[in-house]
């Protein structure tokens, strides 16, 4: 396959991946082995994401005209860039524990809802619960006041048992 073949691939994928992604999040890569990029891209498989490891012009070239062409200034050096295409959070989280894990590469920047996101931002968007843990504590939530209802009923109920009860037994006594 020819270099200019290969260069226009690379682009329609990341083309198609910045239409898809509701998050993307760039990464300094330098320093990682073949190995920790590879588990670092399963991980992010497992949460509906993918890590793609690009050149500037290319992924310059692929996210204009998108949401994500507010990424352009963070495109200098070796970069990679992580798709989220679920859970927004689930991408930041995983490369910022990756990263704090391994000691190497950096976040530079992130782009969420066409806003960029400065390094720290995206270290607070990764401390977010994700959406499975936001479900559940609204389900929580939801649920508590039934069972408190549910739990004063019983109350009154047994109360009202063991009243009539102590009467039925007082009378035949």
């Amino acid at each position: 396959m020819s270099t200019k073949a290969f260069k226009q691939e690379k682009i329609e994928k990341m083309k198609s991946d910045f239409q898809k992604a509701k998050v993307a999040v760039v990464t300094e890569y330098k320093g990682f082995t073949v190995e920790e990029i590879t588990n670092l891209r399963r991980e992010l498989q497992k949460e509906n994401s993918d890590y793609m490891v690009t050149k500037n012009t290319l992924a310059k070239l692929a996210a204009k005209g998108s949401d994500f062409e507010v990424l352009n200034d963070t495109f200098k050096g070796p970069i990679a860039i992580a798709f989220g295409f679920g859970d927004e959070v689930a991408p930041a989280k995983i490369v910022t524990k990756f990263i704090k894990d391994t000691k190497k590469g950096e976040i530079i920047g992130c782009a969420l809802d066409g806003k960029l996101l400065s390094k720290s931002e995206t270290e607070k968007l990764a401390s977010l619960p994700s959406k499975q843990e936001l479900y559940a504590k609204m389900l929580g939530c939801v649920n508590s006041p039934a069972t408190g209802i549910v739990g004063s009923l019983n109350a009154v109920m047994s109360s009202l048992v063991r009243a009539i009860d102590a009467v039925a037994k007082k009378k035949s006594a």
